[in-house]
């Protein structure tokens, strides 16, 4: 699938055409940069790569939301226009690869996605490759970016960095709610973000003196569709609480099994998508208040963060603003913004352009975004949120919040 917009095609006379060639040989000529022209002539081709089949279909429509906000928002910051090429990676590493390939050979001039590090990660290969910018959106395996690679960028915290914000924030709301679990059942999906997770939790953990300790890991298959042997497992070993690294589909499976085998944990500590999403909100209603999301987020206190969660309000009622929306927005941000100071669509000119992004007044937790020698933004902070009333809430850090946290979770059987 793929589709390209603003469509803004005016009609070429003969007159026109000769002027515009006259125009291209004098400034050929005089050798005056030709990359002006060519910023002149229309909109950014950005080719949008995300799941938007298979089993992350939701989420990678969630994703799409932030590409269809990002125009007016653009205009009114002067930001040029950019030309969407949006394609489906079907959830599928080989299909994201073919994809990419597909969108440069008709004319992609930059990349963004792919929201799973698996799919990004060969996206990153065919970007490098073809020397066409990569922007990735949402993607937290940390080679990634460690390959030396000239044209992939990251607005997007590695799995160690998450960890590690994760950590410090579930202390603070230890300290600030006085309860805090002293074991824990650590369960993951076994994909690569999973997998990630996984090491990074064991490298990360020990140097943050948690007040509880890790007393069983369980992976299971990103695309299960039974998981009552894993959560029979994860509830035997008596552990107060879970941690939990998830997908959508498979948040929705655990938490009925928690209900369905009567275990309610003192807290779901979720490092990752699944648990804040919309569709597990609305699907499980009460079911899903109470577990908290360390996750990269937005501050709710920013000026540009307030824009956007308007214009969702506005064009999607009843759907809340998350990470999603809101760094897919950011990479096309950084693709505007690197477009207008290159003034070209040249590859290597936009890369350069990209490598020098400064920009402060954005959505996500930090100071804004840059990016380092390896084409990560390594100054991103996330967010601990907490579901409530089929809203989420900030509770940390406090300097980005807008709630207090809520702990205990109230048990499942006496939701109603």
């Amino acid at each position: 699938m793929r589709r390209t917009s603003p469509i803004n095609c005016a009609r070429v006379t003969r007159r026109s055409f000769a002027a515009g060639a006259g125009a291209a040989g004098l400034l050929a000529a005089t050798g005056t940069a030709f990359d002006v022209v060519r910023a002149q002539s229309g909109p950014l081709k950005v080719g949008v790569l995300l799941p938007r089949s298979g089993a992350q279909a939701g989420i990678g429509q969630d994703c799409q939301r932030g590409v269809e906000l990002a125009p007016p928002i653009f205009k009114a910051l002067g930001l040029p226009e950019l030309a969407i090429m949006n394609a489906d990676t079907e959830t599928n590493v080989e299909v994201a690869r073919a994809r990419a390939e597909k969108l440069i050979n008709d004319g992609a001039q930059l990349l963004v996605g792919a929201f799973d590090s698996g799919q990004s990660t060969a996206i990153a290969q065919v970007a490098e490759q073809k020397g066409i910018p990569f922007v990735i959106n949402i993607a937290a395996a940390p080679p990634i970016t460690e390959q030396g690679y000239k044209f992939v960028f990251r607005n997007f915290p590695t799995a160690p960095m998450i960890l590690s914000d994760a950590f410090a924030n579930q202390k603070e709301l230890f300290d600030a709610t006085g309860v805090a679990p002293k074991s824990v059942v650590f369960m993951h999906v076994n994909d690569t973000f999973g997998t990630s997770m996984q090491q990074g939790i064991n490298a990360v953990l020990p140097r943050f003196n948690m007040p509880y300790k890790i007393v069983e890991q369980i992976a299971y298959d990103a695309t299960a569709r039974d998981l009552s042997v894993e959560v029979a497992k994860a509830k035997a070993t008596g552990a107060d609480a879970l941690l939990m690294v998830s997908r959508l589909n498979d948040a929705m499976l655990i938490t009925r099994e928690l209900v369905k085998q009567r275990w309610s944990p003192t807290v779901v500590l979720s490092m990752g998508p699944g648990w804040y999403e919309d569709q597990y909100l609305k699907t499980l209603g009460k079911l899903s208040d109470g577990p908290m999301s360390f996750v990269p987020w937005y501050d709710p206190n920013k000026k540009l963060a307030q824009q956007l969660e308007g214009a969702l309000a506005k064009a999607y009622p009843g759907i809340n603003m998350n990470t999603n929306h809101v760094f897919t927005f950011e990479a096309l941000l950084v693709a505007a913004d690197a477009y207008k100071r290159a003034r070209s669509s040249d590859p290597k000119a936009l890369a350069d352009a990209i490598r020098t992004t400064n920009i402060t007044d954005n959505v996500s937790i930090g100071p804004g975004i840059q990016f380092n020698d390896k084409g990560q933004n390594d100054k991103l902070k996330n967010a601990a949120i907490q579901n409530r009333g089929g809203k989420l809430l900030t509770i940390a850090p406090k300097t980005a919040s807008n709630a207090k946290p809520e702990l205990p979770m109230s048990p499942y059987d006496r939701r109603g």
